[in-house]
């Protein structure tokens, strides 16, 4: 089974974290929500969501791949927390799936995991993003490495990462029940 790591902070953007944990675990992947705060997290428009664990609790657990949501609050939260950068830091160093959606890219650059790689993010976060080439393209997959704008590409990006983990038949399969413009 995929195991798919999602990490949560305070300010996320709801569309994009949970529209990638439904159709993640509708493709079959073992989806953790991890949160960086305990209790119910509240997203960017106040919608709160319990979490699996907590980030702490995930330490050391093997991933095929992360996901980090955006917002511009939620992002900025993911990049002070060090749980969120050492297990960036363990996917690339076993080349596993690293993601990110809306302002998360800033998480990544802020790494140093994304520099000169091809990447897309939200237009309010680009002039963060100095050392990526930037596309306009609303979901950009770079080798191991998927970026997309927003809230409005949070279904492209979820389906590129069934895509990546399940291959292109198993994308066609949830797609039926879900009939999203793919």
């Amino acid at each position: 089974m995929k195991k798919v790591l999602v990490p949560l902070a305070p300010g996320f953007e709801e569309i994009e974290a949970l529209t990638v944990v439904d159709i993640l675990r509708r493709a079959g992947a073992e989806v953790t929500v991890a949160g960086t705060i305990e209790g119910p997290i509240e997203g960017r428009s106040r919608v709160k969501v319990l979490t699996d664990k907590l980030m702490e609790e995930v330490e050391g657990t093997d991933f095929d791949m992360i996901v980090l949501p955006g917002g511009a609050v939620g992002a900025q939260n993911l990049k002070k927390d060090m749980r969120v950068k050492k297990a960036v830091e363990g996917l690339i160093k076993k080349k596993g799936l690293i993601t990110a959606i809306c302002a998360a890219p800033i998480v990544l650059s802020a790494i140093g995991a994304i520099e000169g790689r091809k990447i897309t993010s939200h237009p309010a976060v680009r002039d963060e993003l100095k050392n990526e080439r930037v596309s306009e393209d609303r979901v950009v997959a770079d080798g191991n490495l998927i970026t997309s704008q927003g809230p409005g590409t949070a279904m492209e990006f979820a389906f590129k990462l069934v895509e990546a983990l399940f291959g292109k038949e198993k994308v066609r399969e949830v797609n039926k029940g879900v009939l999203a413009r793919i």
